[in-house]
């Protein structure tokens, strides 16, 4: 067990050295603004990041003087006395560096020391990060108690800082401004929640889902009434190169190595893999994702709480059937749009793409898993009518959906559009049917009525009126021609009669005559006599 720790050790020290550089595009940082307003030849505005613990002044200010201690520079023991609490009039802001311990330690060290806010300065050349609570058990005694704002600044702007101090000519003076942080400055509040779906990382996992179940009802209250909006975030490694084929690589990751979570009971032969999570944490990505742009972004909060219920690895149940039971039993999707279960069903190797449209009572969807899911082959049009067109009239009902077409939308007879609407088509305005001289044309939804003048018959296919009545002459020369027709069909049959009795006859007469003497051959073959002598 302990070299398989030393091993997670080293393979996280990798994974952060590697992802130098390119960790601003991978996460999400939350930035505030640091001003200087003294001394003038430093007087500038310059980015920090965000801390996950103290409570951040959003939508404030606050204007202090900046101290660098002369010793305990990285604040990992504690201060003597408060000996930032008095020596200026306005509020202290103390600068520490990065190293050595817990970033949360360094401001609760400072907080207890009397500063009113933290800046750790960065000891590597590298783009702004969250610093984050410590897992370790330890660290809940004081995190909880952290009431102060504490902000990260790259290396240049604290060695910046520190020389400005240094010279001890004049104070230097920042102000710290969250009013950039918020999103937007409207009537609704935008948050951002950071979580994760292993269930199996002790103390804190616990705290985090109690926090969820407790706030659910809260969260869906606020979003539902529009006044706030939140987007949930994942943490993610990745694997450097160099170890993509080793057995923790591939026990860890997924995507050739691109998401990676620690093991749950960092062991690699037994319980869950690290890859179990990642698969986890994007379904519930995609979970939000969908139910956002579907205008419920609310049932995020059932699906993730009702998995941690129902799911949890402690009952063997962490896995992606459990999942979609959740979403069938819940109905929290009709098309619920799912994460592929192996690697090998990825089909993109973009960040992200793995979402995938599922197969719904035996009917195949087809999209980008993401925004769009449409069904298609037979059985598609029992399912929302495909996605199409329909509207029913006067108990007549016209669809744009047709099983026999495997994909699309097409407007049925006597309307117009793209199948996804339709308008009626007005054959009489149009001159696309009944155009003829004698027509009285009548719209209808969905088709046409068509009437001839006067005592006329409409022929629908040859788009013509004809007469229902006919003259007397009309009658007799139609008698006249049925008589000659039937008269000619008459002497046609008998003469057919007589020909086939004639051919009959003589077809007969000749099979007879190869079995008797008929009278015309009497001359030619005469019987023997009984009284004939030699």
């Amino acid at each position: 067990m302990a070299s398989l720790r030393r091993w997670l050790a080293l393979f996280a020290v990798l994974a952060a050295a590697a992802s130098t550089g390119s960790v601003s595009g991978r996460f999400v940082v939350e930035k505030n603004g640091v001003r200087v307003i003294r001394p003038e030849h430093i007087r500038g505005r310059h980015d920090a990041a965000i801390a996950n613990f103290g409570v951040p002044h959003y939508g404030g200010t606050l204007l202090g003087v900046v101290m660098y201690p002369d010793k305990n520079t990285t604040a990992c023991d504690a201060f003597d006395g408060t000996p930032f609490k008095f020596r200026s009039r306005r509020p202290v802001i103390l600068l520490v560096d990065r190293g050595d311990c817990y970033f949360a330690l360094k401001a609760w060290n400072a907080q207890q020391a009397g500063a009113a806010a933290v800046l750790v300065a960065d000891n590597t050349d590298e783009p702004l990060l969250t610093m984050d609570n410590p897992e370790e058990s330890q660290a809940s005694d004081y995190v909880d108690k952290i009431s102060i704002p504490s902000a990260f600044i790259n290396r240049e702007f604290g060695e910046t800082l520190k020389k400005a101090l240094a010279k001890g000519t004049d104070q230097v003076v920042v102000k710290l401004d969250w009013r950039e942080s918020m999103p937007h400055p409207d009537e609704r509040v935008e948050y951002e929640f950071w979580t994760n779906s292993n269930d199996e990382c002790g103390p804190r996992c616990d705290e985090q889902m109690s926090f969820v179940k407790n706030f659910r009802g809260h969260a869906q209250l606020l979003e539902k009434g529009g006044f706030t909006q939140f987007t949930p975030h994942y943490i993610t490694w990745y694997c450097p190169e160099a170890f993509l084929l080793s057995k923790q690589c591939k026990a860890q990751c997924i995507n050739r190595g691109r998401y990676c979570a620690p093991d749950p009971e960092q062991d690699f032969d037994a319980g869950y893999d690290g890859k179990d999570v990642v698969i986890e944490n994007l379904r519930q990505l995609c979970v939000h994702r969908v139910a956002n742009e579907t205008g419920r972004p609310w049932v995020w909060w059932d699906f993730v709480t009702d998995y941690h219920v129902r799911c949890s690895m402690k009952d063997k149940k962490y896995s992606r059937d459990c999942a979609q039971d959740i979403s069938r039993q819940t109905n929290a999707f009709d098309q619920m749009v799912v994460v592929g279960k192996t690697q090998s069903q990825i089909s993109q190797p973009a960040r992200g793409r793995l979402c995938v449209c599922p197969v719904v009572n035996n009917v195949q969807y087809q999209g980008d898993g993401y925004t769009s899911c449409e069904a298609v082959g037979p059985g598609r049009c029992a399912i929302d009518n495909g996605g199409c067109w329909s509207e029913t009239r006067d108990g007549q009902t016209f669809s744009a959906c047709s099983d026999s077409v495997l994909t699309g939308c097409r407007c049925p007879a006597g309307f117009h559009g793209d199948g996804y609407q339709c308008e009626d088509t007005d054959e009489c305005k149009e001159k696309l049917a009944c155009s003829c001289p004698e027509c009285s044309c009548k719209n209808t939804w969905g088709g046409y009525d068509c009437k001839c003048k006067g005592n006329q018959l409409y022929i629908k296919g040859e788009d013509t009126c004809i007469a229902k009545n006919m003259s007397r002459f009309g009658w007799i020369l139609t008698l006249l021609v049925l008589s000659c027709v039937a008269g000619a069909g008459i002497a046609g049959y008998l003469f057919y009669k007589y020909r086939l009795r004639s051919y009959m006859d003589s077809e007969i007469m000749a099979i007879m005559s190869q079995y008797m003497p008929l009278d015309n051959h009497n001359n030619e073959i005469q019987p023997l006599r009984q009284d004939s002598t030699a």
